[in-house]
């Protein structure tokens, strides 16, 4: 008798110490320590491997991660362990439901569902958050559903933490520009347990959501002051900064959220906060580093983006290049996106290989109407580079169309009209509206002047003489002689001392004006010379 209340004894110390680690574990999962969660999850299994218990949370630690396919693996196999009467069969069969849920089966998913909760005549309060959890967080959500399972879950269990963090996070789901019901949820937590770490990182997600980043700063660091092990709230904060374009501050954070949890996981996830905060070099340095032990085509895509974006390697495009044929070695078809081609053609200029550019470009172009609004005017600046001129104008014309173009592109494109086709009309239609976007920029009105002479040749109609007073006009005297400014000085001063001196509307001081400016630039000048001699 003796002997077999040591056994019991024994069996109760040894059924509180799994108890105890499953927490342990469990909390590894919300710490988002996934990788030490996992190890402790299949320990529990290894010694109790008819257990669905840990199956279960196990497949909740990959479900925490995103990673689903590995969370159905561990779903089927807790559901699998389905024992009548034992004491996890109503977890079994949310686990059952889960995987029926994520799988697209509604319809069995509330069957199993309907069971757990038959099973424990619906006074399980742990059952029914495991429920609403799948209803919150999957992709395919069940908001109501899930509000109305944790009224009753915080009903039967008023005090337990998670019953009000799943309640927040629901209506914050269901009314994310309304954060006024989630944050009683989640000051119920705080009121429950003042020192969760839990309860004040989710408040500092609200303030950081309506943009007041000073409190939601101050609510990590006191999540962080009362825990420095809760790695979501270095997490935040450092998403947080990043955003506020605080890249070393953010850095900072995340590098401790690393101390904490360095698994490849969270290097990953700290690399794609990287790139989307901008931080291209700091990509690249990290790329660079975990490739050596994991590798998908997101991060050949994000390192061929930041080579495309960071210049302090020489190498730079060549590396990018080489980050972009690995891409698309690997990325399946229906994930390639245009900007995949768009940075391939950036590299490729950064290279010095515009007609490789050109295709690249091309190619995104030819995906989507989005992506050839997008392109067109780096393709047309790259054919206005190579002189060709038809294409050009194809390019700079369909931004034209769109009311995009700018005024540099609208530059080129009369350019492209004046020396490709020649056609003039449209050149001095381009300038035209070169002027209007820029009204002082002179060699808007220079070209008019030059297109209009085109069209007008033998100066029948004076047609360019307004254009080339304009050009005058926006240059400053002391600047005809500087750089472009001496071209188109002296050319609008010859044109229009010939007009003076030579049309109906003759006027010889008006002449000298404007052969004086001729003289000045180039005391060279044949027309100036000849004017002067007759005119002394």
């Amino acid at each position: 008798m003796k002997m077999n209340k040591l056994v019991a004894l024994a069996l109760l110390v040894s059924s509180a110490s799994y108890g105890q680690n499953l927490q342990n574990a469990i909390k590894s999962t919300d710490n988002e320590l996934y990788t030490q969660a996992n190890a402790e999850f299949r320990k529990l299994i290894a010694a109790e491997p008819a257990n669905p218990c840990y199956f279960y949370h196990l497949g909740e630690n990959f479900f925490a991660q995103n990673e689903i396919d590995s969370a159905l693996v561990y779903y089927n196999q807790a559901a699998s362990k389905f024992i009548e009467k034992d004491k996890n069969t109503a977890l079994a069969l949310v686990a059952a439901g889960k995987e029926a849920w994520l799988k697209g089966n509604k319809t069995g998913a509330k069957e199993s569902f309907t069971s757990a909760l038959t099973l424990t005549k619906s006074k399980d309060a742990d059952i029914i958050r495991n429920i609403a959890k799948v209803y919150i967080k999957s992709s395919e959500k069940s908001l109501d559903e899930a509000i109305t399972l944790l009224e009753l879950a915080i009903k039967l269990d008023a005090n337990n933490e998670d019953g009000h963090i799943l309640m927040g996070d629901a209506l914050l789901e269901k009314s994310s520009d309304n954060a006024s019901a989630a944050i009683k949820s989640y000051n119920k937590v705080i009121d429950i347990n003042p020192k969760s770490a839990r309860g004040i990182v989710r408040v500092g997600i609200l303030y950081a959501r309506v943009q007041n980043f000073a409190e939601a700063n101050k609510k990590y660091e006191e999540a962080i002051a009362i825990d420095p092990t809760y790695a979501p709230a270095y997490r935040e904060n450092a998403e947080m900064l990043l955003n506020l374009n605080k890249a070393k501050k953010a850095v900072e954070n995340w590098k401790k959220y690393l101390e904490l949890n360095n698994s490849l996981e969270a290097r990953y996830r700290f690399i794609t906060a990287l790139f989307s905060g901008k931080q291209f070099c700091d990509v690249i340095t990290e790329v660079e580093a975990l490739k050596k032990d994991f590798n998908n085509f997101y991060m050949e895509r994000m390192l061929t983006y930041s080579y495309a974006e960071c210049s302090t390697d020489k190498e730079a495009a060549i590396k990018g290049i080489a980050a972009s044929d690995a891409f698309f070695k690997i990325a399946p078809a229906d994930k390639v996106i245009f900007q995949d081609y768009k940075n391939r053609g950036l590299l490729f200029v950064n290279a010095g290989k515009d007609s490789l550019a050109i295709l690249e470009f091309e190619k995104a172009s030819n995906l989507s109407e989005e992506a050839k609004k997008d392109l067109a005017g780096q393709i047309g600046k790259l054919y206005s580079k190579a002189k060709n001129y038809n294409k050009t104008i194809e390019y700079y014309e369909y931004k034209n169309s769109n009311g995009t173009i700018t005024a540099t592109e609208c530059f080129e494109l009369g350019r492209a009209y004046y020396f490709g086709p020649k056609n003039y009309v449209m050149a001095d239609s381009s300038f035209a509206k070169l002027a209007r976007l820029s009204p002082t920029y002179a060699p808007a009105y220079f070209w008019r002047g030059r297109s209009n002479l085109q069209l007008d040749p033998k100066n029948e109609k004076w047609l360019s003489k307004v254009h080339y007073e304009k050009t005058l006009e926006n240059i400053k005297v002391e600047e005809r002689a500087q750089g472009n400014n001496k071209n188109m000085s002296l050319e609008s001063a010859q044109y229009l001392g010939n007009y003076y001196y030579n049309s109906p509307e003759k006027d010889l001081v008006k002449a000298r004006e404007y052969f004086t400016i001729v003289q000045t630039l180039d005391p060279n000048d044949a027309t100036a010379k000849a004017f002067f001699l007759k005119n002394k």
